[in-house]
């Protein structure tokens, strides 16, 4: 399977404010075969963009038969650039991940799956991944009933409430729009998802991946929950990760998500009826 690479600008309108925001495109491509059709897959970005890392995993996925799609998240404040591995880019990317508005990012999420389905090739069939803040990202992105499954590598900010502006942790008003609390969403038009934890990650502790665990359940949401005994936030980053990076484990994250991906849109599955409990045998 072979790649093509380019980029597309689309409009925005989030918040009242005009803006263009850039996708990065990897497509499979077979020789030959100019109007093979693929499904396709969002790809969301840790808080540094669409960096080298997040390029290599997005021609991973593409090699095996997707049409990846990786937005620029921070468009709101700076170009498609990717922000570098170091203090000020960490700084700004921390930043602006808590003064984008979630209006923002639902948009870009919109746009994103917009994208992907008004390409001639695509089956149709959408999914959604991502890292860290991407993680949180492809997450909620599955809010959308046009995406019918996720791949979500240790996401921040779902078990505090702290994506988007906020006043405080935990703040969670009548209605309130985290993602979080929106979980019979996900559970409302079938999506499954695979969560994909570090036991040592800082970023989302012990307490906060059971939460996360236990609304899902409560929810309804069809989902596996993955937690991997030494592996530490960012252990999926091949470069820069601060000694994080666990390729083993990568490997066999990335196993889960062909699975998933596999059964969920490179099959035609239909309605899914008649799942029912199952019988308890040895």
């Amino acid at each position: 399977m072979l790649i093509q690479e380019s980029y597309a600008d689309v409009t925005t309108s989030a918040d009242g404010k005009e803006g263009s925001m850039r996708i990065y495109l990897f497509h499979p491509a077979i020789p030959g075969y100019p109007n093979a059709k693929f499904p396709g897959v969002c790809l969301f970005s840790e808080i540094y963009q669409v960096t080298g890392p997040v390029a290599r995993f997005a021609r991973q996925i593409a090699g095996q038969g997707y049409i990846v799609a990786a937005p620029s998240s921070y468009h709101d404040f700076t170009g498609p650039e990717a922000l570098a591995y170091d203090g000020p880019g960490t700084d700004k990317g921390n930043a602006w991940k808590v003064e984008k508005t979630l209006e923002s990012y639902d948009e870009d999420s919109r746009r994103t799956v917009d994208y992907l389905l008004s390409l001639p090739t695509c089956t149709g069939l959408i999914g959604s991944t991502g890292m860290c803040l991407g993680g949180h990202l492809a997450f909620r992105a599955a809010l959308d009933p046009r995406i019918s499954a996720v791949v979500s590598y240790f996401p921040t900010d779902i078990h505090c409430r702290t994506l988007g502006p906020h006043s405080a942790k935990n703040t969670s008003p009548q209605g309130s729009n985290h993602t979080i609390d929106l979980l019979p969403r996900l559970a409302s038009h079938g999506v499954e998802a695979a969560m994909i934890f570090g036991v040592h990650d800082t970023h989302v502790p012990a307490d906060g991946r059971d939460l996360i665990r236990s609304k899902l359940r409560d929810a309804g949401v069809v989902f596996s929950f993955y937690e991997f005994a030494w592996a530490q936030h960012a252990f999926i980053r091949d470069e820069l990760s601060k000694g994080r990076y666990d390729p083993a484990i990568s490997k066999i994250c990335f196993e889960v998500l062909l699975e998933l991906f596999g059964r969920a849109l490179k099959t035609d599955l239909g309605p899914r009826e008649g799942v029912g409990e199952v019988e308890h045998v040895c």
